[in-house]
């Protein structure tokens, strides 16, 4: 059986790991980024489980300039400089292969390409080796032959390609992988900054090499090529050759270790234990060593192992290196792994007490009633909280104390119990603490115990002080309380296994668990709330979050009632036009293809009918035809607009017409979705199962939705109210621009008014083409809209014009421009900026030396004021709509919160009395400088009632 060897090319596979967790990054406890390690080492131990390599090697670029840079001093120049994070990943990724026992390749003067190229040679001159090089990069196809071969890994779900001599040449249009440098010869490669000849792109590069074989067969018979491309390439013809030799990977680098020196060894366990502690990769170290492995969190888990201070800087001494290979955070972490300071039930002294007996419970009931704040927790059968029965309540009042009440499951006892729970849940002016509070208060509501405020959620809090961080509570209690819970797997199991219900836990072990919960939350509670002073996000919790709770919860119990039979009808007719669609998009493409298939529709597009000259690619190769491309094309041809119809009426159908149905309570007969508080950093809320705040509503189609949702009982309508244009008329308020103020206190339409200051016309001359592009730029200005971006979304200007479109909106609204500039500058300097309210969007990157990501993080500084305003004033409205409600007696309910509306279930008689308690109340939910207009509609329908 020949050897497997498998070649690392380090650094593509770190930056691919690194921006591929870009949008969600992994952190440490501590703050560190470890989303390149992370993906790294997630990749090199897929190979190892799935691959069975006999041999590895891991190659590395360095700083020192290779022959390349004496050849073409601008070779590799327009790169960015490597983000900070990455930066301080490599070492870490060096130790890892160290502790790995992969040995590390890395050589001066040469590419790592060069170290992969030359290993792949002498391994093929061995003849007992099939090489397989890990890489994303194109540039590696000149390598392979028969007995080499590109491994690229999956990314974000896609699977891993092995590409080989055959799908090399199909991907370039070659017939000999070798060609491949000519190619890049030709058309150059802009990752490397190789010019190539100018004017040159792939498919030309294809031709002409199929036609001439290579660069020097093209140079050496250039008068038989046609037209201007002749010119170019006599012209270009010493780049050419240049360029080729810039492209072409060496393959007699001077290698650091031998075939034989590459044969896997096994980990060194122990210093790879101690790099999964130091990094808190606890499922890395528990697929490695088992489900006992524990990593720990933070700092302090080092710093308590070995008696020193908590301020260990983790990366700073990952550099020095000793002789050995062996860090002082690896002896450290070492240490930290035999006893990684995380403590478990057994060892820490506690008193958790069963309650099963009147007397016990009356006890419990005077001692949460004589304290100012207590923790509850339930224990139900099920997740399902309209539906299932509670099986107890746990209780702590103090660190290491807790109980558990047992509620029988036999009716009468059953509701005894909750009868005596009752006057202490709803009574108590205690604050009543807890982890992701709003799934017990809807389960107490089904049990018909509405508890009272305040709350304090340890969740919600600690999304506020680390919203970049996990908050389940287990990660909580190692990160805060270097304690780890029993885990919830050890009682009923996994969801990959066998998995029981909580009521078939033995009790002792139920009562155990549960009072452990409830402590667990007590004792964070106390270390958050400082936490939540310290960084003045206090005031943000008791407004607007904790008051939130009891709201969120009574809507998602409440449900909305949508008409089953409508969406059926409305899938029919969908099913049919998108069937009329289909045959009418065959018509126009000229040949018979798979529509939902993104590669033969690519194809028909840019190689059938050529609607771009250079179409965009996906990282597999693909042409891309996602929603953003086609709208680039819209206008080009009459299929794309057919195309984008039937991805819009196939969406609609699968994602709402189709799901809807299947999400209809049995137990209410309506839809119950699960509202999140704090999932985006901007505080805006989200819903799922099912998501009903992404239901489309600028399309027809997708207003078609809105006519299942209807009011349950005969007299009863639906009830809109939705701000109007808050983003802009928070810019206004925020900025304090004059004009724009101005135009919104004079109550005309804003995007009127810009297009009239924009383009200079009255009002009365503004074209509805004119109050188009202010719309886009209106809004757009908000996120931080380039001139490109804005060029892309109008379609049919260029990017000059964008550009002094762009600089006459800021003529006219110079307030907009000094504030963008002035919230990014107090970014730089605080690392975050702040809503109205006080709330916080903290910006990792905003100094990054990284140009390309500083510049995604700049419009992330200028949004977040205005789109986190505007989520502080929907829930501070919803809270003060729900008060509204109660103070009145009103029958009306809440319902539904999506973006800036908010949609009631209201009697027939209380509307004329419920409208204007709505628009009193979302209107003076946060003051602004401009008045704040809410609109309101009713209907049998939401469509009618929007």
């Amino acid at each position: 059986m020949a050897n497997r060897l498998f070649l690392l090319d380090c650094m593509a596979l770190l930056y691919r790991a690194h921006f591929a967790l870009i949008k969600k990054p992994i952190f440490t406890s501590d703050g560190v980024n470890t989303s390149a390690l992370f993906g790294f080492a997630n990749t090199v131990l897929e190979i190892m489980q799935s691959q069975k390599p006999t041999h590895l090697g891991a190659a590395f670029d360095n700083a020192v300039p290779t022959p390349r840079h004496t050849l073409f001093p601008d070779y590799k120049a327009q790169r960015e400089a490597m983000p900070e994070d990455l930066a301080l990943a490599i070492p870490a990724a060096k130790r890892l292969l160290n502790a790995m026992r992969i040995p590390v390749l890395e050589v001066d003067g040469y590419e790592a390409d060069d170290l992969i190229g030359t290993l792949a040679r002498v391994a093929e001159l061995r003849g007992d080796f099939e090489t397989y090089m890990v890489t994303p990069d194109k540039d590696f196809g000149q390598l392979v032959d028969a007995r080499t071969f590109i491994y690229k890994p999956g990314r974000q779900g896609s699977d891993t390609e092995i590409l080989g001599v055959k799908e090399v040449c199909e991907r370039w249009g070659v017939s000999s992988p070798l060609q491949v440098i000519d190619l890049l010869g030709l058309m150059g490669d802009a990752s490397d900054n190789i010019p190539g000849v100018k004017g040159v792109g792939e498919k030309t590069a294809a031709k002409l090499i199929a036609e001439f074989g290579s660069v020097e067969g093209l140079l050496a018979n250039v008068d038989k090529v046609q037209g201007k491309l002749k010119d170019k390439i006599a012209e270009g013809a010493e780049m050419a050759k240049l360029s080729k030799v810039l492209a072409t990977i060496m393959e007699d680098a001077p290698l650091p270790v031998g075939l034989d020196e590459l044969e896997l060894k096994g980990f060194d366990d122990e210093t790879l234990k101690a790099m999964l502690v130091e990094f808190e990769f606890n499922a890395l170290g528990r697929r490695l060593f088992g489900e006992d492995f524990k990593a720990g969190r933070g700092r302090q888990s080092v710093a308590a192992a070995v008696g020193v201070g908590g301020d260990v800087d983790l990366f700073g001494v990952a550099d020095k290196v000793s002789a050995a290979g062996v860090t002082k955070v690896e002896k450290v972490a070492v240490e930290v792994f035999k006893d990684p300071a995380l403590k478990t039930m057994a060892e820490v002294e506690h008193r958790y007490e069963l309650v099963v007996t009147a007397e016990d419970r009356k006890r419990w009931v005077d001692k949460l009633s004589a304290v100012d704040e207590f923790c509850f927790d339930t224990e139900t059968d099920g997740l399902d909280a309209l539906t299932a029965r509670m099986l107890g309540v746990a209780f702590s009042v103090g660190a290491h104390e807790g109980c558990y009440w047992h509620i029988p499951a036999e009716p009468a006892e059953h509701l005894a119990v909750l009868k005596e729970l009752k006057p202490v849940l709803e009574l108590s002016k205690a604050v009543k603490i807890g982890h992701n509070l709003k799934f017990d208060l809807r389960v107490l509501k089904a049990h018909h115990i509405e508890v009272s405020g305040p709350f304090f959620d340890t969740m919600l809090v600690h999304a506020l002080v680390e919203p970049d961080q996990r908050h389940g509570m287990d990660y909580l209690s190692e990160r805060y309380l270097s304690y780890s819970p029993v885990s919830i797997t050890t009682l009923i199991g996994d969801k990959k296994g066998i998995q029981t219900s909580m009521a078939d836990v033995p009790l002792d072990k139920l009562a155990e668990y549960a009072a452990e919960d409830a402590d667990v939350t007590w004792q964070l509670a106390q270390r958050l709330k400082p936490e939540l002073e310290k960084l003045n996000q206090a005031k943000v919790y008791e407004e607007i979050e904790g008051p939130l709770l009891p709201v969120l919860a009574a809507m998602e119990q409440a449900g909305v009632k949508v008409d089953v039979p409508t969406l059926e009808e409305f899938g029919l007719e969908l099913e049919k036009q998108a069937g009329e669609f289909k045959s009418k998009i065959n018509e126009l493409a000229g040949v018979p293809f798979n529509l939902n298939s993104p590669k033969q529709l690519g194809e028909v597009l840019f190689e059938h009918l050529k609607l771009a000259e250079k179409p965009k690619k996906t990282a597999t190769g693909q042409y891309q035809t996602n929603e953003q491309t086609l709208q680039s094309l819209n206008g080009k041809h009459p299929i794309i607009e057919y195309i984008l119809s039937y991805r819009e009426m196939t969406k609609l159908k699968n994602t709402y017409v189709d799901a809807l149905p299947q999400a209809v309570s049995e137990a209410s007969g309506r839809v119950h979705t699960t509202f999140h508080q704090l999932m985006a950093a901007t505080g805006r809320m989200a819903s799922s199962d099912p998501n009903l705040q992404n239901i489309p509503i600028r399309t027809g189609l997708g207003r078609e939705i809105r006519k299942a949702f209807v009011p349950e009982k005969n007299g009863w309508v639906l009830l809109s109210a939705d701000y109007s244009q808050i983003e802009l008329r928070i810019m206004a308020s925020l900025s304090g621009d004059v004009a724009m103020m101005e135009a919104f206190k004079e109550g005309l339409d804003i995007h009127l008014a810009t297009a009239a200051r924009v383009f200079g016309v009255e009002l009365e001359g503004v074209l509805p083409e004119m109050r188009r592009t202010a719309k886009m730029v209106n809004f757009g200005i908000i996120y931080g809209i380039s001139a490109f971006g804005l060029a892309q979304r109008l379609g049919n200007v260029s990017r000059t014009e964008a550009g002094v479109i762009i600089e006459s909106y800021f003529k006219q609204y110079p307030g907009v421009k000094f504030y963008m500039e002035k919230v990014v500058e107090d970014a730089r300097r605080d690392g975050y900026v702040e809503t109205l309210s006080g709330r916080r969007r903290y910006l990792r990157d905003i100094n990054t030396s990284n140009a390309a990501t500083r510049s995604g993080v700049e419009r992330m500084a200028m949004n977040a004021p205005i789109q986190g305003t505007a989520a502080d004033m929907i829930k501070l409205a919803m809270v003060r709509v729900d008060e509204a409600l109660r103070v009145n007696r009103m029958r009306s309910r809440m319902l539904l919160q999506v973006h800036d509306e908010l949609l009631f279930e209201v009697p027939l008689e209380e509307v004329e009395r419920v409208k204007p308690l709505i628009k009193d109340a979302m209107e003076g939910a946060l003051k602004l400088e401009v008045p704040v207009v809410v609109e309101t509609g009713t209907g049998g329908t939401w469509l009618e009632a929007h």
